[in-house]
C-alpha cells in the first residue's frame, strides 16, 4: 500500500528544490534559508498536520478502467502532457512523406485528425472503447478499430508511418510492441513515439483513482523507463534513431493557494509554495519523443 500524505509530498518538493539548486548552482544562501523556513512552516501547519493521508493500493485498477472514466475529459484544456507533447509530435509528422499512417493507441483521435489533415490515409486503433467513441465523434469518416498494441490487426508491411502517443507507459514490455510496429511498417517507414519521461514520474503528484464508487483508492500500474530502454527494444527490431527530444515542463504562472486543502497530493498543492515548486519542477523533462525509421533492408533475426 502507498501512503499518500499532502505533508509528505510538499516536504518532498522542498527537498527536490534544494537538491536541484545544489546541482545547478542556483541555491544561494537566501534560497536555502527560504526552503528551510518553509519546511519548518510545513511541519507546523495545522491543516497539514491534521490532514488524513490517503492509502492507495498500487496496480489494482486497470488501464481500461482509468480511461473509461477519463475519456470524457481527456481533451479538456489543461492536460499539461498534451500541451508539451503535441507540438513536437506534429512538427515531426509534418516533415514525413504522405502515405498510409497508423495512429496506434489513438485515444480520442487528436493525432489521427492531424495526420488526416496532412493527407494521409489514416487507421486509428485503441484498446479503450470509450476513447474510440470520442474519436469516432470527432472523425466519423476515419476507420477506427479496437486493438491491443501487441497484436495489431494489420498485415505485414501495411503502413508507411506509425504514431504511438503517450501510451507505452501502460505496456509492461516494450520489445513485443516495437517488434509489432516493425512488422506492420514498410521498409524505410517511420515511427514517432511519445511517452511520459522517467524524471516526471518522480516529481509529479500521484493521482489515485477508484475502480468504482466506494472502492479502495488505487494507483494505476505505469512503467516509466530510462531512455536506454527504448533503444534496447527498438534497435533489435530494425529501427534507426532519427531524432530524440525531451520537452520540458513550462513555468507555471503563480496562482493563489487552493483552499480547502486537497485530500491527497494533486497539482493544486504546488500553489502553496510556488518558489519551491518552480525550483523543483520548472524546465524539467516531462515527456520523451522519438523518431525512428525502419531500415530499408531487414536483416534476418
Amino acid at each position: 500500500m502507498t501512503y499518500l500524505s499532502p505533508l509528505g509530498f510538499l516536504l518532498g518538493v522542498e527537498g527536490a528544490a534544494l537538491l536541484r539548486g545544489f546541482r545547478e548552482g542556483t541555491a544561494d544562501r537566501a534560497f536555502v534559508e527560504a526552503r528551510i523556513a518553509e519546511i519548518r512552516a510545513l511541519l507546523d501547519a495545522p491543516d497539514l498536520a491534521g490532514a488524513e493521508p490517503l492509502t492507495a493500493a498500487p496496480g489494482t485498477i486497470s488501464t481500461a478502467e482509468v480511461y473509461r472514466t477519463w475519456a470524457a475529459s481527456y481533451d479538456a484544456p489543461g492536460n499539461q502532457m498534451i500541451d508539451v507533447e503535441q507540438p513536437v509530435v506534429r512538427r515531426l509528422l509534418d516533415a514525413l512523406p504522405v502515405g498510409t499512417a497508423l495512429d496506434a493507441a489513438c485515444g480520442t483521435g487528436r493525432h489521427t485528425a492531424h495526420l488526416h489533415r496532412l493527407g494521409h490515409r489514416v487507421i486509428g486503433m485503441d484498446a479503450s472503447p470509450q476513447m474510440l467513441a470520442r474519436a469516432r465523434e470527432r472523425l466519423p469518416d476515419i476507420g477506427f478499430q479496437q486493438a491491443d498494441l501487441r497484436r495489431l490487426p494489420l498485415p505485414d508491411n501495411a503502413v508507411d508511418t506509425v504514431v504511438c502517443a503517450l501510451a507505452l507507459t501502460h505496456v509492461p514490455e516494450l520489445a513485443p510492441v516495437m517488434a509489432e510496429f516493425a512488422r506492420v511498417l514498410r521498409p524505410g517507414g517511420h515511427l514517432v513515439i511519445s511517452d511520459a519521461h522517467l524524471l516526471a514520474s518522480y516529481l509529479r503528484p500521484t493521482v489515485p483513482r477508484r475502480a468504482a464508487p466506494g472502492a479502495v483508492p488505487s494507483l494505476p500500474a505505469e512503467h516509466h523507463r530510462p531512455l536506454s530502454a527504448y533503444l534496447t527494444a527498438a534497435l533489435p527490431a530494425g529501427f534507426q534513431v532519427r531524432h530524440c527530444e525531451e520537452p520540458t515542463r513550462p513555468r507555471r504562472p503563480a496562482r493563489p493557494a487552493t483552499t480547502p486543502l486537497p485530500d491527497h497530493p494533486t497539482w493544486d498543492l504546488l500553489d502553496r509554495y510556488p518558489e519551491a515548486s518552480a525550483a523543483a519542477l520548472d524546465d524539467s523533462p516531462v515527456a520523451v519523443i522519438w523518431h525512428f525509421q525502419l531500415a530499408e533492408v531487414r536483416t534476418p533475426g
